[in-house]
């Protein structure tokens, strides 16, 4: 019997990965983008969220563009020595790419740059890993909140449920986590379920170069130190360089 053209094995797990094109166009944008802002600030991130950079990015799009990428493609776009720097002093701020940092190009000053990144922070669910903050416990009893259907779901993370007329019910109090304890996968999932952030997104402002006045440091830390060449983070949030 001769095969059916529709007998195809498709594969639901194939994805494109970044490749040279998407590193090219990373140092390019830099490039541009050196050009055209007169101040560059290097800042650092904590439970970074993709979601959340694009709410700055939009908070900001009228005069400053963030820039996420590999710490090393970053650098060539800079460049790492005096050799291949852009600007004059640019490999300074280069050297300081090291663990989940970005780039903040803006015409905007010093001071209101600094104020601002000292008073950002937004709270986020906690991904696995994280160390609790604080004791979350559930009482035996309903879930009202939740749907019937989802009740398989929330046993296989561990939660003690059963479903009682149709609702979602607690048959004892059950631990989520454990102030001072890493979270679990499966911890993070149900504090999401539950709506209970953890988490909170803050940047920290590293350094800075101004055509004015060159490159200018605020914290310090071993810039001698071998570059992990990426940042720490999923996957997905290391997408903010393709657009103005």
């Amino acid at each position: 019997m001769p095969r059916s053209k529709r007998d195809k094995k498709i594969s639901l797990t194939k994805t494109e990965r970044k490749g040279l094109q998407w590193k090219q166009q990373i140092v390019e944008d830099i490039r541009n983008c050196v050009q055209k802002y007169p101040n560059i600030y290097l800042f650092s991130v904590q439970n970074m969220r993709n979601n959340l950079l694009k709410e700055l990015r939009s908070e900001w799009k009228r005069d400053a563009r963030f820039i996420f990428g590999k710490n090393r493609v970053m650098q060539l776009g800079l460049g790492k020595s005096e050799d291949d720097e852009v600007e004059s002093d640019l490999h300074k701020l280069s050297k300081r790419l090291r663990g989940q940092c970005g780039l903040l190009f803006t015409v905007r000053g010093e001071d209101d740059v600094l104020e601002w990144s000292k008073q950002y922070s937004a709270l986020e669910y906690a991904r696995s890993g994280f160390i609790a903050t604080e004791t979350v416990v559930l009482s035996e009893g309903p879930l009202e909140d939740f749907s019937h259907a989802i009740e398989p779901h929330l046993r296989s993370l561990g939660m003690p449920t059963k479903l009682e007329k149709g609702i979602v019910t607690l048959y004892k109090d059950y631990t989520v986590c454990t102030e001072g304890k890493v979270l679990t996968p499966e911890q993070a999932r149900i504090l999401k379920l539950i709506a209970k952030p953890m988490a909170t997104f803050t940047l920290e402002i590293k350094c800075s170069w101004s055509r004015e006045k060159g490159y200018k440091s605020y914290v310090t830390d071993d810039v001698s130190a071998t570059d992990s060449g990426s940042n720490a983070g999923d996957e997905e949030d290391v997408e903010m360089s393709d657009e103005e």
